[in-house]
């Protein structure tokens, strides 16, 4: 696939099924990931692999937050967070590494790994996989970021579910970009 395919026709594919990435896709996703731009060459990111029955323990992780959160919980509102990690198979957790240093903000290290990130994603679309980003209040929570092992200034950024797409992909919509791109002057 042409990389200005890619990247004018991604789209994001919310329902997916088996079979996962396979371990040569994934080299791919990963290498992408790592061409991310990057001043300072910090690799301001790292990123963890969930599927199987891991997954079942993600979701229990989450309904242990969503729980964490108080007040009125709906075994519904348990059972959507046990399912979240269920959506794909293979998860890909998103994390940002961010350090303190004299010359590269963090703001531009959280960039970086976003675009990573995206990187994971464009890669699985040029390979025929389906990916959707997500997420969402619980991607904060204490209990999440303690259980999948995050240290002092790391963040999830994302979660990325990859698999295989459960229907035929939507074309990309059309933005016209001269509603985003203005000339500058002095």
């Amino acid at each position: 696939m042409e990389a200005l395919d890619a990247l004018l026709n991604r789209v994001s594919a919310p329902r997916l099924v088996e079979p996962a990435p396979t371990r040569e896709q994934r080299e791919v996703l990963f290498a992408a990931a790592l061409r991310a731009p990057d001043h300072g060459q910090l690799r301001p990111y790292r990123f963890l692999s969930i599927e199987g029955q891991a997954r079942n323990q993600l979701g229990e992780v989450l309904a242990q937050a969503v729980q964490a959160q108080g007040g009125d919980v709906t075994e519904a509102a348990l059972d959507k967070a046990r399912a979240m990690p269920l959506r794909a198979p293979l998860v890909v957790v998103v994390i940002a590494r961010l350090q303190e240093h004299f010359k590269v903000p963090k703001s531009e290290q959280l960039i970086t790994a976003g675009c990573a990130a995206h990187a994971i994603e464009l890669a699985a679309y040029a390979q025929g996989i389906g990916a959707v980003w997500r997420t969402g209040e619980l991607s904060h929570a204490p209990r999440v970021t303690a259980a999948l092992g995050l240290q002092a200034g790391e963040e999830i950024i994302a979660f990325l579910y990859l698999g295989t797409p459960l229907k035929e992909m939507r074309d990309a919509p059309k933005v016209d970009s001269a509603e985003f791109v203005q000339v500058w002057s002095a």
